[in-house]
């Protein structure tokens, strides 16, 4: 479904979408896993939203799915696309339903990018210091599906509108 979701988000930039990388990549001050790594990492990341699926709550595991696949940096092209994707995805599935709201979780994501990228650099501090913390990504996730449910029926209006 990953690969699925990668392919789409990066139809018109890249012939090469749904595949997991294969030589080095950076971004910002980030250094992800070697590539050689990626597949391992990206059994972990399966795993850990397994086993935690009745333990975390919704928020939670689309603030993690939303960190993690952003910190392995597993696609050649389009990995934050395919990480709102899956975020959103996980909130969804994991609520049994499909959010109701306008302007959808990703969409705020892509308005409102400083809670994002504080919410990515908190989680790599923990775990450059050995811990898995999340929290700031998933209350910042948590505050933008409020926004989203809040807005639920609202008239739509326009692209300037919360």
């Amino acid at each position: 479904m990953l690969w699925a979701l990668n392919h789409v988000a990066v139809a018109n930039i890249s012939q090469f979408g749904g595949r997991f990388r294969s030589e080095p990549i950076y971004v910002g001050d980030h250094k992800p896993p070697h590539f050689n790594e990626v597949s391992d990492w990206m059994d972990r990341f399966i795993s850990t939203v397994q086993e935690n699926w009745f333990i975390w709550t919704p928020t939670e595991l689309a603030a993690y799915g939303l960190w993690r696949l952003n910190w392995i940096h597993p696609f050649i092209e389009g990995n934050g696309r395919t990480a709102r994707a899956a975020c959103y995805y996980l909130l969804c599935v994991r609520s049994g339903k499909l959010l109701p709201g306008r302007k959808i979780v990703p969409e705020r994501i892509r308005e409102n990018r400083h809670g994002y990228e504080e919410g990515l650099r908190h989680a790599d501090r923990a775990w450059d210091a050995g811990h898995l913390d999340f929290t700031k990504m998933e209350e910042y996730l948590a505050a933008l599906l409020t926004a989203q449910l809040e807005d639920d029926g609202l008239p739509y209006q326009g692209n300037s509108c919360v």
